[in-house]
């Protein structure tokens, strides 16, 4: 047994670890800050700070509390240092490093794998390991891909039998026009779980209600990349690990109702509905709508937040910017639009510290710093719209939370039908049958029929909230969900 796999076996936890582990959330590279540079810094000098923030030396107003998950210890690790023991290969790979200490995260390598650009599967993979229990745990990746031009997409397997047996988690497919999870040289943060398990082949199974046939016996796993055939992608894996899953804490998993925009139609429709199942919602606001034509007053926001226990969020302070999207704003703008808006909510009584993407967007500025980097200056997490895999406690990346958007009970007109979500087998069943947090993300509530995606009708949003009840899934705001793992 190599000296990676000895560190992975279970033994008992020292009181400290047992703290850390139990009820706390984890952070693997908390807020991006790590994938910059070859090594993680908990305490980065004062230079690397201003690197990882583009030089932005402005100090903000009001800076994030310090409230964010606490990092989650593997039960079990593999970090490819020495003698890791895992091969690459595949009929997609074109050249590999098992220890490749030119780059890396962890320790003092990682494993490199080049793909020959022909679209077939590339992977590091072992296979015939001591046989492991997934049962309450989540998988965590730690990864990185180059330059993400010719990604096509991510998957990981977990098997038995030489992978003949095996469950897949299809994590990533690569967006040439949306905001990627996955972007060109970052390290990068991924928990898989078992809600989000996408097929399984061989004598393994997933019901109906979307539940996996085993969470026992695996003794192989692969990463796997495949290029988009156009060119090749060179990969890098630092860490496979097992870590407590969210339902460790909830059971039945976690729903968080967030909505966008400041429409009126939240305070007049939406609060009437959660009012009666006793559900509050997180309302991601744009400061320079409020008080004007069809979005929320400053009084109707106050209200829903001191009596019936909304959270008032940021989206953005600019009309301008949310219409444009911070990625075309150069680093200074974004950051003063950031600064804006803080400013702006706690001047006005609204203590959240929590944020949302204009259409998701956290790409880089024009000047080319990450948006996310900045908003942690600024937040303690930024919500995205990404849902190739449901969010987790504690978030893999907190200012890249992923969530479910474009939920509607209309026809053509595209998004998220609300079946996928209500429906046998859909979101909700995952979420309490496997535990998750589930963040949806609705923007305007209409009487009637739904005209647009961004659209739900009373009547949907009313049958989603019975929905949730009926399955006794707990409804937290994402800032309650937060506290409960800091």
């Amino acid at each position: 047994m190599s000296k990676e796999q000895n560190r992975g076996r279970s033994r008992p936890l020292s009181r400290r670890a047992a703290l850390l582990m139990g009820g706390t959330g984890g952070v693997a590279l908390a807020g991006g800050a790590a994938w910059l540079g070859n090594t993680v810094s908990a305490q980065p000098s004062a230079a690397q700070a201003e690197a990882a923030i583009g030089g932005l030396t402005t100090p903000p107003a009001y800076a994030p509390s310090g409230r964010r998950p606490k990092y989650r210890r593997a039960t079990w690790s593999q970090q490819f240092q020495a003698a890791h023991g895992w091969t690459p290969g595949g009929a997609g790979t074109a050249s590999a490093e098992a220890n490749d200490t030119t780059v890396f995260a962890r320790g003092t390598q990682s494993v490199r794998v080049t793909t020959n650009g022909t679209g077939k599967q590339s992977y590091v993979r072992k296979t015939g390991m001591a046989a492991q229990n997934l049962t309450g745990k989540m998988i965590r990746l730690v990864l990185r891909v180059e330059d993400v031009a010719n990604l096509s997409k991510l998957v990981f397997y977990l098997g038995s039998g030489s992978l003949a047996n095996h469950f897949a988690w299809t994590f990533h497919a690569h967006s040439g026009t949306a905001a990627n999870y996955v972007q060109s040289g970052e390290w990068v943060t991924v928990h898989l779980q078992w809600a989000d398990v996408t097929s399984a082949a061989g004598t393994y199974s997933i019901s109906a209600a979307g539940v996996p046939s085993t969470k026992t016996g695996f003794t192989d796993m692969s990463f796997a990349v495949y290029d988009n055939a156009g060119g090749p992608v060179t990969y890098r894996v630092q860490a496979v690990e097992l870590i407590p899953d969210t339902a460790t804490v909830f059971p039945k998993g976690v729903v968080s109702i967030t909505f966008d925009d400041s429409h009126k139609s939240i305070h007049d429709l939406a609060r009437p509905v959660m009012d009666s199942f006793g559900y509050s919602g997180t309302v991601y606001n744009i400061a320079d709508a409020i008080g004007t034509g069809s979005f929320l007053t400053i009084d109707q926001m106050r209200s829903m937040q001191n009596f019936s226990g909304w959270e008032m969020a940021g989206h953005s302070y600019a009309n301008a910017t949310h219409t444009a999207s911070y990625p075309k704003l150069t680093a200074e703008q974004a950051d003063d639009d950031f600064r804006k808006l803080r400013e702006w909510l706690v001047g006005n009584g609204f203590s959240s510290e929590h944020f949302a993407y204009p259409h998701g967007a956290f790409q880089k500025t024009s000047d080319g710093v990450p948006v996310d980097l900045i908003a942690s200056r600024h937040f303690t997490t930024a919500r995205s719209i990404i849902s190739e895999t449901i969010e987790s406690f504690a978030p893999a990346m907190p200012y890249r939370l992923k969530a479910l958007t474009g939920i509607n009970d209309g026809t053509g007109i595209g998004g998220t039908a609300l079946s996928r979500v209500t429906g046998a087998g859909g979101r909700l069943d995952r979420c309490v049958k496997n535990g998750d947090w589930l963040i949806l993300c609705l923007h305007k509530v209409v009487t009637g029929t739904p005209a647009t995606s961004t659209e739900i009708g009373k009547a949907g949003l009313t049958a989603l909230m019975k929905a949730i009840d009926d399955r006794g899934i707990p409804v937290l705001t994402v800032e309650e969900a937060m506290a409960s793992y800091t």
